[in-house]
């Protein structure tokens, strides 16, 4: 029995592999070895779905469990943790399906089988868009903390906190909706890239201002104790932060939608071609991604750490 084919419109956005299983990506009529893609198991998409479903099901908890945690900045950062959580389940979703067909385990009319990729593809396409509406939220939270400091409870509220969250909740559906309709049409994924290059720009923006700010802040204590080793030591800490936040971002996100640009600027040329064919290691990175976002948003916080410890320990 033949292995399914990636489904569409993930898959219609590879658009020169060859049907297969989504491990394999050669491209029909591709002679060099560069071209024969990366052959991913999808055992490996299992298990990093499963790590990342585990590790974002634990910030959730974490959060709702402490009240102290329920503010603005949290409200986001829980936000953030359920579209990964959406990533890792329309993954795992995905390749069980695949993997059951795959060994004749499960076999379903083509109809069943087109309905079931177009639930998925909603829901990976929908997580994408929300993960990264939630990051930039965060951005701008951090940022109002720091230049608005005395006015931010005032500026951001939970109403409004979870006016946004609803907001960036409605709008992933409708545009995921759209682009599973119309994902043949060139304007809809420009709008995607689109959104991906804002996002993009209001992150490193955004973190580039603030690291200024926390390093001009350095310098003048180390100026008032004439301690220069104070001032390095910060500075070099917000670099290496600041280099984790955009590195992470830019390295899971950037391929994927330099694979779509790449569709809409050069479906038929050579180069282009084979570079398709690394589509499904494109989505490891994001799936890698929704591994280590809690790492960076959420368990860096001394509380929800603590609490996350509590609600490990009353499990056993």
């Amino acid at each position: 029995m033949p292995a399914p084919p990636t489904p569409a419109p993930w898959g219609a956005l590879n658009v020169s592999v060859s049907a297969g299983s989504r491990g394999n990506g050669t491209v029909a009529g591709a002679g060099s070895a560069w071209c024969q893609g990366v052959f991913i198991p999808n055992e490996l998409f299992l298990t990093l779905g499963v790590v990342s479903l585990v590790e974002n099901v634990l910030v959730v908890v974490a959060i709702a469990k402490n009240r102290n945690l329920h503010s603005p900045m949290y409200c986001f950062v829980c936000c953030l943790a359920v579209s990964d959580m959406l990533v890792s389940v329309s993954n795992l979703a995905e390749t069980l399906f695949m993997l059951l067909m795959e060994h004749g385990l499960l076999v379903v009319r083509a109809g069943v089988v087109r309905h079931m990729d177009n639930v998925i593809d909603m829901l990976i396409c929908s997580s994408v868009v929300s993960s990264l509406a939630f990051l930039g939220a965060i951005a701008v939270d951090r940022y109002i903390t720091i230049f608005y400091a005395l006015r931010y409870h005032s500026i951001v509220t939970m109403p409004r906190a979870a006016g946004a969250a609803a907001g960036i909740w409605a709008a992933s559906t409708v545009s995921s909706t759209i682009f599973i309709a119309y994902y043949k049409n060139n304007a809809v994924i420009l709008c995607l890239i689109g959104f991906f290059l804002a996002m993009l720009v209001l992150l490193v923006a955004l973190y580039i201002h603030m690291f200024a700010l926390a390093r001009r802040h350095a310098r003048r204590i180390s100026s008032q104790h004439k301690r220069r080793a104070v001032y390095q030591a910060a500075s070099l800490k917000g670099a290496v932060t600041l280099t984790i936040l955009l590195g992470v971002f830019f390295l899971c996100w950037g391929p994927f939608f330099l694979h779509l640009t790449l569709i809409v600027t050069c479906p038929r040329s050579p180069f282009c071609t084979c570079f398709f064919n690394y589509f499904n290691f494109f989505l490891i990175l994001i799936i890698c991604n929704s591994v280590i976002d809690p790492l960076i948003y959420a368990f860096r916080s001394q509380e929800l750490r603590r609490t996350l410890k509590e609600v490990v320990l009353c499990s056993w």
